[in-house]
């Protein structure tokens, strides 16, 4: 193994757009050494910030991308499982292909990430693992079957890593996020409209409205909080479901 990095090391898979790039902006300017497992490069470079193509549904491709992280910093303080695809539609109308890709993607991805760090982490008795999960990990919503299953699905590993790593003194828990204003937000909008013709701005508006403090969140936020709950300041918090969303589940 190589010489351990003076610096903190955090992974966060899916960094480089919206949620996913400003938590690694966010670790960058706390002088973390972060690492960006994406297929998409990040629009933005920074000294702090390492970006690896990886297909993470490619548990093969993922868990060497892993281990190549882990021989040359020779440490992993913080992971944190971000990457994600959506996809609208009810039960009937996803196909066993669109549900393989998004369970392949949000949670079997997550599952060897997790596979990957938690070695090390029991070997420096300390980690944490984050799981970029949803609202929906709480509240069911119309045409979500596979996405809703999904994010579900990341809920129950984080309580279940917590409980299983707790005397490795490895924290997990599960982020999860209501309507946050971001660019596949966006491109989600866009879609919506050009099947029906509506609005984009009536509709963004809409969206807003729906929440109890009357606007969308912010990437920065989801950071924010992340942040917080990757610290020493978060060191009894474990196996636990944490919503950052305007209110919107207290509905």
């Amino acid at each position: 193994m190589s010489k351990v990095s003076s610096q903190a090391v955090c992974i966060v898979t899916g960094g480089s757009l919206g949620i996913g790039a400003a938590i690694c902006q966010r670790f960058s300017q706390q002088g973390w050494q972060v690492i960006n497992i994406d297929l998409r490069a990040p629009e933005q470079t920074d000294n702090n910030i390492k970006w690896q193509s990886c297909d993470i549904a490619d548990s093969l491709q993922t868990s060497e991308v892993f281990a190549s992280i882990l021989q040359q910093y020779g440490r992993v303080d913080v992971l944190i499982s971000n990457a994600g695809v959506h996809y609208s539609g009810t039960i009937e109308q996803t196909s066993e292909a669109d549900f393989d890709n998004v369970f392949a993607i949000n949670v079997k991805g997550a599952i060897t990430a997790t596979k990957a760090v938690l070695p090390m982490m029991k070997t420096q008795r300390k980690g944490v693992i984050l799981y970029m999960a949803s609202d929906q990990a709480l509240i069911a919503k119309h045409n979500s079957f596979a996405y809703n299953m999904s994010k579900a699905a990341l809920a129950s590993l984080a309580k279940t890593t917590a409980l299983d790593y707790a005397s490795y003194q490895i924290r997990a828990n599960a982020i999860c996020p209501g309507t946050i204003e971001t660019p596949l937000y966006h491109q989600a909008i866009d879609k919506y409209v050009s099947k029906s013709g509506a609005d984009k701005r009536q509709v963004h508006a809409e969206e807003a409205a729906m929440q109890p403090l009357g606007r969308l969140g912010q990437a920065d936020e989801i950071a924010a909080y992340t942040y917080f709950l990757a610290s020493d300041e978060a060191s009894f918090i474990t196996g636990s479901l944490q919503v950052i969303d305007g209110g919107y589940t207290t509905q």
